[in-house]
């Protein structure tokens, strides 16, 4: 089988990580990756906040809970609840992905940047996990505070994050419907 196609069958969202750091150069090559995504009319209206400062991860974490316990959705909030609840599934590194949302077809480039991230992950025998109900993490005054902190360029609001590190755990292969395939020959 070919190897890309091998890697993206292979591919699971991991939500467990092992608290060991990736290391630096396969950080960077994944970004790589990110860089390397097409985008529409090479706009390239992405950008990419990588965190890793474990003081910073907690206080995110926070956040994001706070603000999901306030966001009236019950499910959301009975998670966020939970004292053991870490939406990063303790990961050591996390990408915030956001976009200049006036940019035409800003967010299809982002999700084919972090699809880059998460394929090129696996490649390297690291687990990652794209999530959006991160969209919570700068749904407060303190949010929009840490945004400003994080270095997140005016205008750019929030795509999604990507999760990295050592996988600590094997999620099984969940089905895929294939009724949702039609050809017209």
């Amino acid at each position: 089988m070919n190897e890309i196609i091998r890697v993206i069958k292979s591919r699971r969202s991991i939500r467990k990580f092992k608290t060991s750091q990736i290391p630096e150069p396969l950080l960077n090559e994944i970004l790589e990756c990110a860089l390397l995504a097409p985008n529409a009319r090479n706009q390239q209206k992405w950008h990419f906040t990588v965190i890793q400062n474990k003081g910073m991860l907690s206080r995110i974490v926070n956040i994001l809970k706070e603000n999901m316990i306030n966001s009236g959705i019950e499910f959301l909030a009975e998670r966020a609840k939970n004292p053991d609840f870490n939406p990063f599934g303790n990961a050591p590194t996390i990408i915030l992905v956001t976009a200049d949302k006036t940019a035409r077809f800003a967010e299809i480039d982002c999700a084919l940047a972090a699809e880059n991230m998460l394929i090129a992950a696996e490649s390297l025998g690291l687990g990652s996990c794209i999530m959006a109900s991160t969209e919570f993490l700068f749904a407060s005054e303190k949010g929009r505070e840490l945004k400003r902190e994080l270095g997140v360029p005016e205008g750019y609001e929030h795509v999604c994050v990507i999760t990295l590190g050592y996988k600590d755990e094997t999620p099984l292969e969940k089905p895929r419907r294939k009724d949702v395939i039609n050809y017209v020959k």
